[in-house]
């Protein structure tokens, strides 16, 4: 059998006659900044796969290098798709062992052959050629124009990090199979990038836009925030002297206007806001956040203006451990003091003069599950404190120090949930059993319970005492919401019950505080606000997803944009605009759209279901595995879909009657879990992360796993939501981050392949330009969540990017304006 060479030289060819070096012959082109390389520094070879000699490429190496023989010898494998190449022979089965015998014992050879283990050179040509003289089977030495003008670094130390080969030209490849268009060889170096410990190396393609690590020229602005955080806090919603609402979604303070259906935000915080206060004059706000991992992200309280949303005064940074359960200003004085009560394991209580920055007075509560507190209306001096098997009061001496008195002590199983007070000072609580108790003082100063009675069945969230003295309680299991008559010993005025797709009542305020129509806002326990009142029915103001939020997919062809979550929602928007939200009946994670208006959505238990995008309807419901199906997407016509799934398969789906048929294919079997996939544009190849950010290739054709990346790093790729790679490999271990080992958790490539958004397990929102080598590339920045932030995409046209916030189930609209 007979081979021919790499320049389609077969039989009757003339062979080249040898030249006696190419670093001889071309020495004046191959030299760096500090002069020219010498005679030993670099030689150009012939490579073949010691099993397959079909297989074979031209090399320019670097014998000056640091990296360690063997590593080289790996890289090269790669080249000829060998995996783990150990051993490199000559033709008559010499073994070569360093760089040193290519330099001197093999300076004349320039054919090697490389083998994964000790194996025999199975019928080299330079043993066939004795048989057949006429046939010259080493391929003949390059002209010195066709070689990349590359040059060596011989003048400065490599980093050990760096690949040291350089590659011979795409014109000197043979390709053993016509079906190929991967490019064995590089024009440029690889990336090495250390993600959890290991290094990964990405191949570049031949052809890029040129990296660019200045930061864009456009800049992210928030423009929505979606959702009320009412899953896990309470007391967080207010109406203000404008009459916009004051709540708060992660990190964000959202003002909102109804009237004029626009936001205004406050985004001081670098982590979640755990707790707010309005200031009795109901200009300022206090706010509280939880604490983050770098000094930058101390918990601290921040108060700041309702009208300009400038903050006036930072206080606690170093005072407050891991985080600020509750906030609350006082009222005789018009709010000159404030509280803070730490989360951490003392629950440090703590009184602070905020307009000077002093500590008046702190105690240890040493009290587990404390949820609240509360200056007295009538005594700055007495706070209140409650949570689960708590409720006491302190009243603060001038000399700082406090003293106790337990109204609710341990082992009580009773979660003292919300505190309000009459207008005579007594004080009304509401616990996790259903129960309101109100609590009095006789003339020696000891307290005693007045009156108790059961409100709601089971836990009660909130209490608000208006005007006229009615007290409202709400429901967080039986959703009701009731009036109490203060002034008749609590009777009962009348109650309503939410519809049970809003949840459970969280907190209530009036509309128009100070004035007795009956209209209330209520935020619920899944993450809605409703407005209504006890006489006429509520409707919803605000939609949020009730638990973890990990869809989300944008249009094609269109500003529309789909989310999905644990709560078994799927909902449709056009950025600030809710068209429509179902429930499927399945936790979906995954989300895609059909070119022509068919939405897909993976669940967790596996299940595919098709969405007319229409009206919402579910068109089709399949089960594909019993795993989740953690991505989802189409090529770009729309016939065939890929899934990607926790148990590491990519099954194939064929679509047809415009994705509302679809036909099993067949499953391309993998091992570790998968959670982001692309189509190549041909819609040939698919590439996916795992769970350990392994980039797979897979073949869709002949549905089998693409084993190597050189092979496929010149596929162009529909999408670029996959978060390693060559052309993102700047996005990790970035110089410029604020901490290290920052783990990248999703990304997504703009439709003009010029911004590359980023974010990442620590809640950063990163634009890049795209695209992102360079560990120096320079970037926009923004702090608007404390976990993990689940998924970024741009909308058609590249003016908007959507957010969503995993665990905090948060969904923010950003538009990219011009810095």
């Amino acid at each position: 059998m007979w081979y021919a060479s790499p320049g389609n030289q077969g039989w009757g060819s003339k062979p080249a006659s040898r030249k006696p070096s190419i670093m001889e012959a071309d020495l004046g082109t191959l030299s760096t900044t500090s002069g020219s390389i010498k005679r030993s520094a670099g030689r150009v070879i012939r490579i073949i796969n010691n099993l397959d000699h079909s297989v074979q490429c031209r090399v320019l190496l670097n014998l000056r290098t640091s990296q360690p023989f063997e590593e080289v010898l790996e890289d090269l494998g790669q080249v000829l798709k060998i995996n783990g190449a150990k051993k490199m022979y000559t033709g008559t089965g010499q073994e070569v062992r360093s760089f040193s015998q290519l330099r001197n014992e093999f300076a004349d050879v320039d054919t090697f052959y490389l083998a994964t283990g000790t194996a025999l050179i199975a019928g080299s040509p330079i043993r066939r050629s004795r048989s057949r003289p006429s046939v010259v089977a080493a391929a003949p030495i390059l002209p010195t124009d066709e070689l990349p003008k590359v040059p060596l670094r011989g003048a400065r130390p490599r980093s050990k990090s760096r690949p040291r080969i350089l590659y011979a030209p795409e014109s000197e490849i043979l390709r053993p199979n016509g079906e190929y268009t991967m490019l064995d060889i590089m024009k440029e170096e690889p990336t090495k990038v250390t993600i959890r410990g290991l290094r990964r190396t990405f191949y570049p393609p031949v052809h890029h836009a040129p990296a660019d690590n200045s930061p864009p020229d456009k800049k992210l602005q928030l423009q929505w925030v979606h959702g009320y955080r009412g899953i896990d806090a309470r007391r967080n919603l207010w109406v203000l002297p404008s009459g916009e609402l004051l709540y708060y979604v992660a990190a964000v303070a959202v003002l909102f206007d109804r009237d004029e259906d626009a936001q205004r935000h406050y985004t001081g915080h670098t982590e979640d806001i755990m707790c707010m206060d309005v200031h009795p004059s109901r200009e300022l706000v206090a706010s509280g956040q939880k604490a983050g991992r770098d000094r930058k992200s101390q918990a601290h309280v921040r108060i700041w203006s309702t009208e300009s949303l400038q903050t006036l005064y930072v206080f606690g940074m170093g005072e407050l451990d891991s985080g600020v359960t509750a906030v609350a200003f006082s009222q005789l004085n018009g709010g000159s003091y404030i509280l803070a009560v730490d989360s951490g394991r003392e629950s440090i209580l703590s009184v602070w003069q905020w307009q000077w920055g002093h500590l008046l007075g702190k105690v240890a509560t040493l009290q587990e599950g404390l949820s609240g507190a509360a200056f007295h209306p009538l005594d700055d001096n007495l706070i209140i404190t409650h949570g689960r098997g708590h409720l006491a009061f302190w009243h603060r001496r001038k000399d700082g120090f406090f003293e106790r008195t337990d109204i609710v002590k341990q082992p009580s199983r009773s979660h003292v949930t919300s505190v309000q007070f009459e207008p005579d000072g007594d004080v009304i609580t509401a616990d996790s059993d259903g129960f309101i108790t109100i609590y009095s003082v006789d003339s020696d100063g000891a307290y005693f319970v007045r009156t108790e009675f059961e409100a709601h069945n089971k836990g009660i969230g909130c209490l608000i005492m208006l005007g006229e003295g009615t007290l409202l309680s709400g429901g967080e299991k039986d959703r009701k919401i009731a009036a109490w008559d203060s002034l008749q010993n609590y009777k009962k005025i009348a109650d309503t019950k939410l519809p049970e797709a809003a949840g459970g009542v969280r907190t209530i305020y009036p509309q128009r505080p100070g004035r007795n129509d009956g209209n209330i806002y209520v935020g619920t326990t899944r993450n809605n606000i409703l407005e209504g009142s006890l006489q006429r029915r509520f409707t919803q103001v605000v939609f949020g997803h009730g638990r973890q939020l990990w869809g989300l997919a944008a249009h094609p062809d269109d500003e529309l944009y789909a989310t999905a979550g644990h709560d078994k929602h799927v909902a449709l928007w056009r950025k600030n605009k809710l068209i429509w939200t179902i429930q499927t009946g399945y936790e979906c994670v995954a989300l895609a759209f059909h070119p022509f208006g068919t939405l897909a959505a993976g669940s967790t238990e596996g299940h595919l279901l098709v969405i007319n995008c229409e009206n919402g309807a579910v068109m089709l419901t399949l089960r594909v595995c019993g795993s989740p199906l953690n991505c989802v997407a189409y090529n770009q016509v729309g016939d065939m879909i890929a899934m990607g799934s926790q148990n590491g398969s990519i099954y194939l789906f064929r679509v047809s009657r415009d994705g509302f048929s679809y036909k099993k294919v067949n499953k391309i079997r993998g091992s570790q879990p998968l959670t982001h996939l692309d189509w190549s544009m041909d819609g040939n190849f698919v590439q996916t992360v795992t769970i350990d950010f392994d980039l797979l290739f897979w073949d869709a054709k002949s549905l089998s796993p693409e084993r190597s990346p050189i092979a496929m790093k010149d596929v162009k790729w529909l999408t670029n939501n996959c978060t390693v790679g060559f052309l993102v490999a700047g996005q990790w271990s970035n110089r410029y981050y604020s901490t290290t080992n920052t783990i990248v958790a999703t990304c997504s490539r703009s439709a003009a392949h010029d911004m590359l958004a980023s974010g990442d397990a620590e809640g950063y929102l990163r634009l890049f330009r795209y695209p992102c080598i360079s560990p120096r590339a320079e970037f926009h920045e923004s702090k608007v969540y404390s976990g993990m932030l689940a998924c970024a995409r741009f909308l058609c046209g590249d003016h908007t990017l959507i957010t969503v916030g995993g665990t905090d189930a948060s969904l923010m609209v950003w538009d990219i304006v011009e810095e």
